[in-house]
């Protein structure tokens, strides 16, 4: 059906294609030299094809080599693009000039719509300012940090570091990526909705079930910017097909699942039952329906789940051939144990003021999110036509797009070594040195920072120093160049296959 549709619809691109000849003489005139080869009529869309599945590394390399880093993409239409790897400009469209760069309604708010609806990753003005005053109230409380603290040391202790020492003594492969994103299900379900899927090592079927079909959703639905031309997703959508098809599918168990969480909280509520986590707070503060409710629990799984195991495996990968880097995070968890006189038994569990201690860590996970951005790209519409620092023309209603994966990579920036997984950088005097979130856009910038980037911080440490203190990670073909998969978030195509072996029992 897939194909027939594709057959059908060349007609259409053959009209299109007479229509673009007519109207080519809208392109803009610009100053700016463009990184992109473009095509008459047809624009960037050859090399789009071409580069489609290494859109992050072709983007770079353009970057590299372009003016200011920063580069025009003509389309096969009226709406036109920037890319950018320049610090400068990214402070300037999400800071300097934030009025003027929303979430574009039809350039990145559609795509997203049917999957993430009108939730904090999707949407603007009140709306947003509403889910993120919410939102902000809990990510404050000292009460919320020490939640999250006990939350990941109890999932540690009782699941995570069981199921590798079980693996460990039978020989038995575990896959990095799948047991990391079980993890952060479990745990962001419990700090954000009170609520326990037993997804890692447990009986959650339900929970798997829903694991899958949420992966699915996000990787199709970000597919969406990777087609030539939007008409096609949104003919595929109308016709049902494909992707589209599957994408609808997918949406559905992942609709279920958060509406049963939603009913049940609903429920404690009209019992006059007293729930302190993130969604009660949203059903005590507003009167919004059990759909807004849902787009806010999709929302909140999407930026506890997704991030935190797409980090980590990178992370792990990188470490694997890095064993300088691991010999140092070991002496770093040695003297930790001796500063606070923990007897941390077999579990290799810290507090939060020992995970705060951890300054190598924190920088060798900061490097790694330099190389592999768990958001590799950002997107932002113009509102009204502008010049960019470094004197790039944008258009109105043009979208811009910021891609924090070449940013990382840029020699301007981290210097000549920028290719190279190096922490020390990070670190001044043996303590963590922040950079400025511009030239490190790892969490955004300005108005819209990430709420949770310190906790995010304290669970990825905390997961990661437990791991290393008791387990020798073996990853399988660590020499091998990995791929990654382009969702919502910077996944590792195939996961991370690894076997484990016990360091010591303290």
């Amino acid at each position: 059906m897939e194909v027939l549709f594709y057959f059908l619809a060349l007609p259409f691109l053959f009209l299109l294609s007479l229509y673009l000849i007519n109207t080519s003489k809208h392109k803009p005139k610009t100053k700016t030299k463009t990184g992109f080869k473009t095509y008459p009529i047809l624009g960037v869309l050859p090399d789009f094809l071409k580069n489609k599945f290494r859109f992050l590394d072709w983007t770079t390399e353009i970057l590299i080599n372009a003016p200011n880093n920063t580069a025009v993409l003509y389309r096969p239409s009226r709406i036109h693009s920037i890319i950018t790897a320049n610090p400068d400009v990214v402070e300037y469209i999400l800071k300097t000039n934030f009025e003027n760069y929303p979430k574009g309604e039809n350039q990145f708010i559609i795509f997203l719509k049917d999957f993430l609806g009108r939730g904090i990753f999707n949407s603007n003005g009140d709306l947003w300012k509403f889910q993120r005053k919410t939102s902000l109230h809990e990510f404050n409380t000292k009460s919320l940090r020490k939640f999250c603290v006990e939350n990941a040391g109890i999932e540690i202790s009782t699941r995570l570091i069981p199921m590798i020492a079980k693996a460990g003594e039978t020989g038995q492969v575990l896959d990095l990526q799948d047991m990391l994103e079980r993890f952060a299900f479990d745990s962001i379900c419990k700090l954000a909705f009170n609520v326990d899927p037993c997804c890692l090592g447990g009986d959650g079927n339900a929970g798997s079930d829903f694991m899958r079909a949420f992966e699915k959703a996000s990787r199709l639905s970000s597919g969406r910017f990777l087609y030539p031309l939007p008409i096609l997703w949104t003919l595929k959508k109308f016709f049902n097909l494909g992707s589209e098809k599957s994408l609808r599918n997918s949406i559905k168990i992942v609709y279920d699942f958060a509406d049963k969480i939603i009913r049940s909280r609903l429920e404690k509520q009209n019992e006059k039952k007293k729930d302190e986590d993130l969604l009660s707070r949203f059903i005590v503060d507003t009167e919004n329906s059990p759909e807004f409710l849902r787009y806010v629990v999709i929302s909140f799984i999407l930026a506890g789940r997704d991030t935190i195991s797409s980090v980590l495996t990178w992370f792990f990968w990188l470490l694997a051939s890095n064993k300088e880097a691991e010999e140092k995070i070991l002496n770093e968890l040695e003297m930790i144990r001796k500063k606070y006189r923990k007897n941390v038994g077999d579990t290799y569990t810290y507090s939060f003021d020992a995970i705060r201690d951890m300054h190598y860590l924190h920088a060798a996970i900061s490097e790694s999110m330099r190389l592999y951005p768990p958001v590799a790209v950002n997107t932002k519409a113009c509102l009204n036509a502008d010049i960019q620092p470094g004197g790039t023309f944008i258009g109105k209603d043009w979208f811009i797009t910021y891609n924090t994966y070449a940013v990382g990579r840029m020699e301007s920036i981290w210097g000549k070594d920028c290719l190279e997984y190096r922490p020390d950088r990070w670190l001044e005097n043996g303590m963590y040195r922040q950079e400025s979130s511009f030239r490190y856009p790892i969490f955004h910038a300005g108005p819209r920072i990430c709420l949770g980037k310190d906790l995010a911080y304290v669970q990825m440490k905390a997961i990661a120093s437990s791991i290393i203190g008791r387990f020798e990670v073996d990853v399988r073909d660590k020499e091998k160049c990995r791929e990654s998969l382009l969702s919502l978030t910077l996944r590792m195509q195939g996961g991370l296959l690894f076997n484990a072996k016990e360091r010591f029992v303290g």
